[in-house]
């Protein structure tokens, strides 16, 4: 009899219990808000930190940095970009359950005697053990993001883009 006592108490808890890879919401807002910390110091250790060695981050738009960056190098060299063009983020929102978060954030730019942006984003991140997995970018001016990027950065020739 004891051992049936035990089967069903290790079932219930199973069943009953969030999968072992979830957080607390408060605990995967945490994990986007020193994203956010590490972002704004500049800081690409502090952002590698924070996310799984296989994350995924969809970045909308047509331009040359727009698409899906696989992996944390690829991820980290994206955000090594946005800190070049100097692209600031203010977080406005957080709202999380045991897997995804949704920031709400003013991001912007001021950049000289260039086209400039300042709009509303919005991102999904989905978190796992306390890591970004994957985070996808909305913008509220598509446009105007696109214009931004397209005046920031330029493609490498063709035969250079090619290889990688």
């Amino acid at each position: 009899m004891n051992s049936v006592l035990k089967t069903i108490t290790i079932a219930s808890a199973l069943f009953a219990a969030t999968p072992a890879l979830a957080g607390s919401p408060d605990e995967n807002v945490k994990v986007v808000q020193d994203f956010f910390a590490a972002y704004g110091a500049n800081d690409l250790d502090g952002i590698a930190a924070v996310m799984d060695e296989n994350v995924r981050w969809h970045i909308p738009g047509r331009h040359p940095l727009s698409g899906t960056k696989t992996g944390r190098d690829e991820v980290l060299a994206f955000f090594a970009e946005l800190g070049a063009a100097g692209f600031k983020a203010e977080p406005i929102y957080f709202g999380a359950d045991e897997t995804h978060v949704v920031d709400i954030h003013r991001g912007w730019s001021n950049v000289a005697d260039k086209p400039n942006v300042d709009t509303i984003w919005a991102l999904v991140y989905r978190i796992e053990d306390g890591k970004i997995v994957e985070a996808t970018n909305l913008s509220a001016d598509q446009d105007a993001a696109n214009t931004f990027f397209w005046s920031q950065y330029r493609l490498a020739p063709v035969p250079e883009r090619l290889a990688r």
